[in-house]
């Protein structure tokens, strides 16, 4: 993954496609991680087999990737309750499966985003996200499943050539160029690819993963509700923009989310049973009760239309329709409908050199000389200039904070009094946190309550924080449909901080 805004990059010989590229790129990559698509990373040699000890054999290759993906969200996250419900869940899916002698070791990640997937050695991997969206555990044993089908079905191994093909290409962009955007925007695109498996892999693993886990007595339609889920969770997510990657056609590489419920249903329907019905939602409500949800406020967050980075002292408010993602390595928002975007970030410049002249320098093409401007910033030195391409107009602006230089980039398909009222308004905002603020900075939490007599799920949503659209997340989170209405006694999930 790429480096999270906040920390240094170089900044020199980037370009204004690759700019642009970039907002777009992380857009789609942070979207369709959201999606259905359970992601498998392949590593480029094939795993050493597992002992009979049911202990997950490591291999160099593996080693790496364990350690890219920790790096890439966020790192663990430790939650004995948690681990001990997944051990357990693992363990019967396991004894249900056709090898039981297959190891696997989980690693819950400390991610917001919701994701998972498996190397072929048997370590699989979820985030707390999907955690947090899962409403119980047969929801979760379908993911568990889908991702140790991957690995018994051995699509990783069928992909080695694709792994390798891939790392040839990022190996020539990163020899061709010292532009550290353009080898990020190579190695988004290899993601994107190694994320996409084939129609008959992807129905296969959620054949044998339906198949396993009722085998195991859970509920064999998890999987189908599940889906359900992460397809009403990515529509809040990006909304129904020009950029909404759902809307391009996955039939080359993955079948759409409709289709894959629409087949887990079917499939499901042949292993119903009173045996197999198993959802286990008390013992999965307590032990996701209190867990972290969304970003981890130490590498910043967004809330709402404002990003806010305690550690570094900072904050900044997004234009009105805008929606923000904190992606690994910017800030990224989006207009509602598609026609701009916007870039937060960090970049590399000398003390000696000013910000006019860094944004003449060279690493943006189309930038007009004569358009740069020496500004103050609430106190703060700073610059803007004009930039001009083929497709979308340009409004950049580099911004000194202490020792480090942020960066915004605007970009708009159409230049017009809005799209410049939205940077200008944007980049004003950028101010030092308080103390206050910095100390009241802490995550949100997914906290499990008893429904009372006259809640409703309007009156409920009304208790959530920090979360946009909180009558449709309340919703998405514990299950609901657009009608359905919550009763005393049950039990949901709410986020608070």
């Amino acid at each position: 993954m790429i480096e999270r805004a906040g920390r240094r990059e170089d900044g020199t010989g980037r370009r204004l496609s690759a700019a642009l590229a970039l907002v777009c790129a992380a857009l789609t990559l942070s979207a369709c991680g959201n999606v259905g698509r359970f992601e498998q990373v392949a590593p480029t040699a094939a795993a050493a087999p597992v002992k009979p000890n049911r202990v997950v054999q490591q291999t160099p290759n593996s080693e790496r990737e364990h350690e890219r993906i920790l790096s890439s969200y966020g790192g663990a996250y430790d939650d004995p309750k948690l681990e001990a419900l997944i051990g357990k869940t693992v363990d019967r899916l396991v004894a249900a499966s056709e090898r039981p002698d297959q190891a696997y070791k989980v690693t819950i990640l400390n991610s917001g985003a919701v994701n998972a997937f498996a190397l072929p050695t048997g370590q699989l991997y979820v985030t707390r996200g999907l955690i947090a969206l899962a409403s119980d555990t047969s929801e979760l044993s379908s993911v568990l499943s889908h991702e140790m089908a991957h690995v018994l079905a051995k699509h990783a191994a069928m992909r080695e050539d694709q792994a390798r093909q891939a790392a040839v290409v990022t190996r020539v962009v990163t020899d061709m160029s010292t532009d550290p955007d353009l080898t990020a925007l190579a190695l988004a695109k290899t993601k994107l690819t190694m994320a996409s498996f084939s129609r008959q892999q992807e129905f296969e693993a959620d054949g044998i993963g339906v198949g396993i886990a009722a085998r195991a007595h859970f509920d064999p339609y998890g999987a189908a509700r599940f889906l359900t889920a992460m397809e009403r969770n990515a529509a809040l997510k990006i909304g129904k923009t020009a950029l909404d990657p759902r809307a391009q056609d996955f039939t080359s590489s993955h079948p759409a989310t409709p289709e894959r419920i629409s087949n887990a249903q079917t499939t499901a329907r042949q292993y119903s049973s009173p045996e197999s019905n198993e959802r286990d939602r008390e013992t999965y409500l307590a032990a996701i009760d209190n867990i972290v949800y969304g970003e981890d406020p130490s590498e910043g967050f967004v809330r709402g239309r404002r990003f806010l980075h305690p550690k570094l002292g900072f904050t900044f408010t997004a234009p009105d329709n805008f929606t923000l993602d904190n992606t690994a390595q910017a800030v990224i928002g989006v207009r509602e409908g598609g026609s701009q975007a916007m870039r937060f970030d960090v970049v590399r410049v000398p003390a000696e050199q000013s910000l006019g002249d860094y944004l003449n320098s060279g690493w943006m093409e189309g930038v007009e000389k004569s358009s740069t401007e020496d500004l103050n910033i609430n106190g703060f030195p700073a610059a803007s200039a004009t930039a001009h391409g083929d497709q979308w107009q340009f409004k950049v602006y580099a911004l000194r904070f202490g020792s480090d230089v942020y960066r915004f980039i605007f970009a708009a398909k159409q230049k017009s009094t809005e799209s410049e009222r939205n940077a200008r308004e944007t980049v004003n905002s950028f101010r030092r946190l308080t103390l206050d603020e910095i100390q009241a900075a802490r995550p949100l939490r997914i906290k499990v309550i008893n429904v009372q007599p006259g809640d409703t799920v309007e009156s409920l949503s009304h208790r959530m924080a920090g979360v946009d659209h909180p009558a449709e997340r309340f919703r998405v989170l514990n299950g609901l449909d657009a009608h359905a209405q919550v009763k005393p006694r049950d039990r949901v999930k709410i986020v608070v901080d």
